[in-house]
């Protein structure tokens, strides 16, 4: 029986999602231990997809495959046991029987990314969100949200070295937000590239602050060059939030 698993992670402190060979400290080969020791066989989790180094995510789903069929039908049962035995930054909160080829990552029609920041000292957001205490023209921001919906090549954004197959996205919202004195911008898009939504933030914050016209942010996304983005913004402000896929694949 296949299962999707929703768990929810502060990325503080851990090596991202990504099991890896030089760090025990992923949130991936936690999980596998943790679940491996309660269901008493191995399990092999494959995420929605990767997260660096101290990203959070408020949602995260994935797969693994178990020959017990009661999980989703026991799933309070079976989710108390997995939170005793992982840390407190991990928390599972659902068990969804899905199709026997169900991927949580390949599957995904949409994620969702929210990037923090607060503009007035505020211990309570300290390392949970970017503190940026710096006038910034959010409308200059949200012009620049209509203009990254215009294109569909990012490579300007992407980590340097990456090796996509493709650098295409399709991005279907994209907006900044002020709620008391922390600042949030959202998007969603079918497919984000790699360090790619903290590029698109730091050079916003570039639009923002006056540093970049409106004109330099178009001709950035058409150069496709790295060099001329603004540097990636910390990832304790990065969290992803949520994620889409199409009803068919789960089994009620």
């Amino acid at each position: 029986m296949r299962y999707f698993l929703q768990l929810s992670f502060k990325g503080t402190g851990y090596h991202g999602w990504q099991e890896q060979s030089n760090s025990a400290d992923t949130i991936q080969e936690i999980c596998n231990n943790a679940l491996s020791k309660v269901l008493n066989h191995p399990v092999k989790l494959q995420g929605a997809g990767r997260t660096d180094t101290g990203v959070h995510a408020e949602y995260f789903i994935a797969h693994f495959d178990s020959p017990l069929e009661n999980l989703a039908d026991e799933k309070n049962k079976w989710l108390h046991k997995f939170n005793s035995v992982t840390p407190f930054a991990i928390a599972f909160q659902d068990i969804l029987k899905v199709k026997e080829d169900a991927s949580a990552r390949f599957d995904a029609t949409s994620r969702t990314y929210r990037y923090d920041i607060y503009t007035t000292k505020n211990p309570f957001l300290y390392k949970n969100a970017l503190f940026f205490p710096y006038p910034l023209d959010i409308a200059k921001m949200n012009k620049a949200c209509a203009t990254l919906k215009e294109y569909k090549e990012f490579s300007s954004f992407k980590k340097s070295n990456s090796n996509n197959k493709t650098d295409t996205c399709t991005i279907k919202y994209a907006n900044w937000e002020m709620q008391g004195d922390k600042l949030s911008f959202t998007i969603t898009a079918d497919r984000f590239l790699r360090n790619m939504v903290r590029a698109i933030v730091g050079t916003m914050l570039n639009v923002g602050n006056g540093k970049y016209t409106h004109a330099d942010f178009r001709k950035i996304i058409e150069g496709k060059n790295r060099s001329n983005a603004g540097a990636s913004v910390a990832a304790c402000g990065l969290y992803l939030t949520a994620i889409e896929y199409p009803p068919e694949i789960f089994i009620p």
